[in-house]
């Protein structure tokens, strides 16, 4: 239905706007570039919607304020980072009043026992240790994972993200599995490394587990990356049974995925996996990932590793664990992500979904909205995706694009990889009004036209 000349007409009105916006962030971004890469800290922060990035100056709760002095409703929320709302107040204070005591020592505390026994509680695995980033909780669970089964390869879903771990960048092509596109200098060929199937396809996968190699499927129990991707009906039950009998064990990763309940999709769907990873939610902005396992795995891997040897296996560090990451981790759990917070911000996104739904039937589109508790996002594409594969060829790049540039322009920020919200706890009403406003002027822009 979108006329593509017009379409990129103004794609190029709104990038002359955003530029005449945000005349200090161009200007901090053309110094940054003769330091910074990119003119970013981070090679990611390339991917925002407009020719530069927005530099921040401050934010609290759902929104933040740039150095133009634009606000901005935050919808990306540091790409799940800050779900719990920039700078949550019981968060603040327990680092604050950690910093006073010690940043880190190598040495457990009271706070990493009290977070061991929340994790348990909420997920259901008896034993956690913590890393600095889910990440790492990845690799670790996965090093653990090949050195308990002895088995050499893990399995993954086409289109999924496990953060930067080198085993899960591998995809799908018309010629079989291949390291996924823009996977930069891979130590090894993840071909050789793992196995990758699509989501919801148990034939595949049950082919790939026959091989009996694979140490462990590492899964979001909902796809969140390539977008939300809802396992059919029953799907959770085959994958559990079908690792047990190949001898497979089960990782999930629940870092975006937590946005469902306190006990992430796990919790919320009773869900049994032998593992269970999850990163940057939980320290309120403050770095810390953890990774749980089953007393079994426990007491095996207590038993096969050498206590002599125990820093030199690739699994820790000299940071995870620190006692400022465990302050601020056992704060957000115990003060802000809990069932209240979910009781609030998922019926907002149920009213963000319906804003969306609204303006898409008004205008006869093609369009669908999907919701996975406090996290929404909308499709151009009329039926659902159900693996990574079909996910992957809806993308439409300008058209992702100009409604993300469309939104900031009148402030409000997406994640920029996909069009996706997630609702803060200190996100109101009015700010999901809001935004349906302007998803509707941003339809009603693209349709002044008739179509190509």
């Amino acid at each position: 239905m979108i006329n593509r000349s017009h379409l990129m007409t103004l794609l190029l009105q709104e990038e002359k706007r955003f530029r005449q916006d945000h005349p200090r962030s161009l200007e901090l971004y053309e110094r940054a570039c003769r330091h910074l890469p990119g003119g970013v800290p981070m090679h990611w922060m390339v991917r925002w919607a407009g020719s530069f990035p927005v530099f921040v100056e401050h934010g609290k709760g759902a929104h933040f304020t740039c150095v133009d002095g634009h606000e901005y409703l935050d919808l990306c929320l540091g790409d799940t980072g800050a779900m719990t709302g920039h700078s949550p107040e019981a968060t603040v204070r327990a680092v604050a009043e950690q910093a006073e005591r010690g940043f880190t020592f190598m040495l457990p505390n009271e706070n990493a026992l009290w977070l061991a026994e929340e994790l348990s509680r909420r997920f259901g695995l008896p034993y956690w240790q913590f890393s600095l980033s889910a990440t790492d909780a990845n690799r670790f669970a996965i090093r653990l994972a090949r050195h308990l089964t002895g088995r050499p390869k893990i399995l993954v879903f086409n289109g999924c993200y496990h953060g930067s771990v080198d085993e899960t960048f591998i995809s799908l092509s018309d010629q079989g599995a291949v390291s996924r596109s823009g996977n930069i200098g891979p130590p090894v060929d993840p071909v050789l490394t793992s196995r990758v199937v699509e989501f919801n396809d148990l034939p595949a996968l049950e082919q790939a587990l026959a091989h009996r190699d694979v140490a462990c499927v590492l899964a979001e129990p909902v796809m969140t990356n390539v977008g939300i991707i809802h396992p059919d009906p029953g799907y959770h039950e085959v994958l559990r049974r079908l690792t047990r009998e190949h001898g497979s064990l089960l990782i999930l990763d629940e870092t975006h995925t937590i946005c469902a309940g306190p006990g992430g999709y796990t919790g919320e769907h009773g869900l049994e996996p032998d593992m269970l990873t999850l990163g940057k939610p939980i320290g309120g902005g403050v770095p810390v990932g953890v990774y749980g396992f089953t007393a079994e795995l426990a007491e095996r891997m207590q038993s096969g590793i050498a206590r002599d040897e125990c820093d030199t296996g690739g699994i820790g560090g000299t940071l995870a664990g620190n006692a400022l990451s465990l302050a601020a981790a056992r704060a957000t759990l115990e003060q802000v992500l809990t069932r209240e917070l979910y009781q609030r911000t998922i019926p907002l996104a149920e009213s963000f979904a319906a804003g969306i739904q609204t303006v898409i039937d008004h205008h006869n589109l093609g369009w669908i909205v999907k919701q996975l508790g406090c996290r929404v996002e909308y499709w151009f594409r009329p039926t659902p995706p159900r693996n990574g594969g079909e996910a992957l060829a809806a993308v439409d790049a300008d058209l992702d694009r100009f409604m993300h540039l469309f939104a900031l322009n009148r402030g409000i920020l997406m994640t920029p990889f996909h069009n996706m919200a997630l609702i803060a706890p200190n996100t109101r009403q009015a700010d999901i009004d809001r935004h349906t406003q302007v998803f509707r002027q941003a339809v009603e822009a693209l349709l002044a036209v008739a179509p190509a």
